[in-house]
Parts: C-alpha cells; structure tokens; sequence
C-alpha cells in the first residue's frame, strides 16, 4: 500500500494534461521570465553562462520544496496513527537531500550571488510548499503528478542547457561539491534515491522517458549509476539524469497497485 492507493485517486487523462499545460505556462511566463539568460543582447557567453547558473539556482531552490512537504505530511499521518511506512520517509527524503547537492553545487558555481535572485526563489518556495502540502492532503497522486511534470521540465531545462553550452562546459573542472556528492562522499543517500524500476539504467546522453521503466526492472545489471564527474559537462549531465530519475519515481508512485521498493544490492 501507498499513500495514493491510501489516501488518493486515480486522475484522469484530462487533469494529467490539464497539469502539464499549467506546469508549462508558469515555467514558459513567470521563471523564464525571471531568470532569462537571452533577456539582453549585449549579453556576452561567459555573462549568459553565469545567468544559467542562477537560474539553476532557483530552480533547485523550488524543486526540492514537494518532497519536504510530502515528508511533513507523512510524518503527520505517522503521528496520527493512519500511515506509517518509513521507506516512504526514506525515499523522499534521498530526494530532497539530492535536490539540496544540486542547489549546493549551483551555490559553489555562484548561482546565488544575486540578492534578487535569492528573494524570487525563496519567496516562490515557501508558498509553494504549502501548495504541495494541501495537494498532497487532498490527493497524494496529484502532488506527485504535478511534481512529475515540473521535474520533466527541469530535465528538459537541463537538456537544453547541456546541448547549448557543451563546449564551454567541457573546458570547465567539476565544482567541490559535485565531487564530494557523486564520486568521493558518503554514496548511500545518492544510491537510496534509485528505485528498483531503476536498476541498471546507465547515465548516458540519451533522453529516456518514463516507458523505460519496464525494461528497467528486467535489466540484469547490479550495479547502482557512477556518474563520470571529471568536468562541469559530466556534472550538468549527472543532475540532469537525476530530474529523471525522479520523474520515473513519481509516475511510479501515481499507480494505486503498487509499492515503492529500494535497491539493495
């Protein structure tokens, strides 16, 4: 049993679409808006390099919010007697806790050094972690489908940065944090964020879509993702991938017939 066969219900192909589209206009009108590299010509590469980063800061600001408040809203339940299972508290917390290196990482590559641009995203956060907490009450498949679409839009956000920038990237050493996070640190919350609809899929530059999920539970590998963290390319591909997984994650958690289960190997 999950908290949405718990507590939720199914949505409709309607309210799916109707989410994506919304998701799509606020992300297109306000954050675009707010943290546009292009909103200059004078604009050199290097300036335009450096705006991304902040707005891969805010972006990483908000996009750990959802899984606080999914973490605040069990632990309520827990409290109350209705729902206690701690590999839920376990999942979301890996994920907020792998949203928080990424935001770290933007903060080491000076994404925050902007005081407006710290107001915006905190501002934005803070409602938005009630909204999800009341989505979540209501209907724990809504938050997770609204969640679902913002992280396919940081995945895309990403993409697209990647492709723009690869050269500029590849000339550039991967920051402190990314190291310490990825490759040199304490891997057991980075490997704990991978569900086994997950096991086996490779950190490549391949788009991969939510109907990988299916050969990704038959793939015979035992090993958990090693992401290459050798330049800020492989850094910005790592994160990327990591929108990803937790787009997989909450399509997965939206089936009322199934149950969340951690890789151990």
């Amino acid at each position: 049993m999950n908290p949405s066969s718990k507590f939720g219900k199914p949505l409709g192909e309607s309210t799916r679409s109707f989410n994506k589209a919304a998701i799509g206009i606020i992300k297109n009108n306000i954050f675009d808006t707010l943290y546009s590299s292009n909103g200059s010509s004078s604009m050199n590469r290097d300036e335009r390099l450096a705006r991304s980063f902040a707005r891969f800061y805010a972006l990483e600001t908000i996009a750990r919010v959802p899984y606080f408040s999914y973490l605040s809203v069990l632990h309520l339940y827990e409290t109350l007697g209705w729902f206690r299972r701690a590999s839920y508290l376990k999942l979301h917390f890996c994920e907020s806790w792998n949203e928080l290196h990424h935001l770290l990482i933007m903060e080491e590559l000076g994404g925050n050094s902007k005081w407006i641009d710290q107001f915006y995203a905190q501002h934005i956060a803070f409602f938005y972690y009630w909204f999800v907490a009341f989505c979540y009450m209501v209907n724990p498949t809504l938050a997770y489908n609204l969640n679902q679409a913002v992280e396919e839009h940081a995945y895309d956000t990403y993409d697209q940065f990647i492709h723009e920038f690869e050269k500029d990237l590849k000339e550039k050493e991967s920051p402190s944090m990314a190291k310490k996070y990825y490759r040199d640190g304490d891997l057991y919350l980075f490997d704990q964020m991978h569900t086994c609809i997950t096991k086996g899929l490779s950190n490549d530059d391949d788009h991969t879509t939510t109907s990988d999920i299916d050969t990704a539970s038959s793939t015979s590998s035992s090993s958990y993702r090693r992401p290459k963290i050798d330049t800020l390319y492989d850094v910005f591909l790592a994160i990327r991938d990591d929108e990803m997984e937790h787009v997989r994650t909450m399509d997965y958690l939206q089936q009322t017939d199934t149950d969340i289960e951690i890789c151990n190997i």
